[in-house]
């Protein structure tokens, strides 16, 4: 697939930090999300809830019920971070479809930088809720002579979830190009529904991961008070 080419022009040098079309495809990504959600805000009623709004409120209602599942008690703290993930990400996939853009997440920059944020949020959530020294304890139980291989789990499933999202994105780019290569225009309505299809579980599975490492993180805390 090629870069977009209207993007392609838009590149620049803040010094010598190199913005290229991967950055401004996630700042213009960004912008229409914030924008999406100024709009889809704008004018609420709690008596008469127009369909959009009724839309909006299922969405909302539907991730935190997912959250809530998976980390009891903490839906509401989570809500914003997990919920932004799962909706960036799928925006992110699924802007392949639009004609001469791609999807930011097949560049490994991008899955790489949420992971690390991912990372951080794990240990930004812990640290919040039972203070450094605690979150900082589990890392020694059962043994600290398993620090190590805490730390290698910490790095490793980090890695793991930024190699994911890249390569699954990337090769379901690569598939669609070859797919046209052989089948020409008979095959863009299927092709058009893998990757959607695609788009969305890449994306939910991202954010489940993340989801269950931060409440992992959350419920290992709790066990430990309750000992």
């Amino acid at each position: 697939m090629g870069k977009p080419e209207f993007l392609e022009l838009l590149v620049f040098h803040l010094g010598p930090l190199h913005v290229g079309v991967t950055v401004l495809a996630t700042w213009l990504l960004m912008i229409l999300l914030a924008g999406f959600a100024w709009l889809g805000t704008r004018h609420l009623s709690v008596d008469a809830p127009s369909r959009r709004q009724t839309m909006l409120e299922g969405t909302v209602l539907a991730l935190q019920q997912a959250i809530e599942d998976t980390a009891p008690g903490h839906a509401a703290r989570l809500l914003p971070f997990i919920g932004t993930l799962w909706l960036f990400i799928a925006a992110a996939n699924l802007m392949g479809l639009v004609p001469g853009l791609r999807s930011p997440t097949g560049d490994l920059s991008l899955t790489v930088a949420l992971a690390l944020l991912v990372f951080a949020s794990v240990h930004w959530f812990g640290i919040r809720i039972d203070g450094w020294r605690t979150y900082l304890r589990h890392y020694l139980d059962p043994n600290p002579i398993l620090l190590p291989f805490h730390l290698l789990g910490e790095v490793t499933r980090t890695l793991a979830l930024a190699v994911r999202l890249f390569g699954n994105m990337m090769s379901l780019e690569m598939a669609a190009l070859l797919v046209l290569l052989v089948a020409g225009f008979l095959a863009p309505i299927p092709l058009l529904m893998l990757h959607i299809v695609e788009a969305l579980v890449q994306a939910y599975i991202f954010g489940t991961l993340a989801l269950v490492y931060v409440a992992g993180a959350l419920q290992s805390h709790e066990l430990q008070h309750e000992d």
